[in-house]
């Protein structure tokens, strides 16, 4: 289950307003920072950018791949533990705008965990210790520590270890 925040919307759908959800100098901001991460090649450059100028979470060692996006409107709520990866071009998502509403979650995601390239990571889910994500995949539930996962919809494809 999801865990996000709901806010309901009248008139235009909700992306129309989104200026007024999210001030426009904040997403300019982080649109600039998310670029450049993305591009860097030096993964504690990444970090420290991640950390420094959009106020996320980011363990000791943990590395983003090559065009890895976290969320532009809500980055902060984003937390990774250490040691993980996220794969190359997957998206963390921390909101959703839709026709009648917008929804926020925060998105956790533990130590030792690899996430494999071209996921999306919806908001309000929970990634435990060492699991691994497919490569592909859409993670819409929460993934228990120590689980392999994949796919779209998201299901098991086997056991994996808790690393110490």
């Amino acid at each position: 289950m999801r865990r996000t925040d709901r806010y309901v919307v009248t008139g235009a759908n909700s992306l129309w307003q989104l200026y007024q959800t999210v001030p426009f100098s904040k997403v300019a901001r982080n649109f600039i920072v998310l670029q450049m991460a993305r591009y860097t090649p030096f993964i504690p450059w990444k970090n420290w950018m991640y950390r420094r100028f959009l106020g996320m979470e980011v363990g000791n060692r943990t590395a983003f791949a090559l065009k890895a996006m976290p969320d532009v409107m809500f980055p902060e709520k984003i937390t990774l533990g250490a040691n993980s990866i996220v794969g190359y071009n997957t998206t963390i998502l921390t909101h959703e705008y839709l026709t009648k509403e917008y929804r926020l979650g925060e998105v956790v995601i533990g130590s030792d965990v690899m996430i494999g390239a071209n996921c999306t990571i919806l908001p309000g889910v929970a990634i435990g210790d060492g699991a691994v994500i497919g490569a592909g995949s859409l993670v819409h539930k929460d993934v228990a520590p120590g689980s392999v996962m994949g796919g779209n919809p998201l299901r098991p494809l086997g056991k994996g270890e808790v690393h110490d």
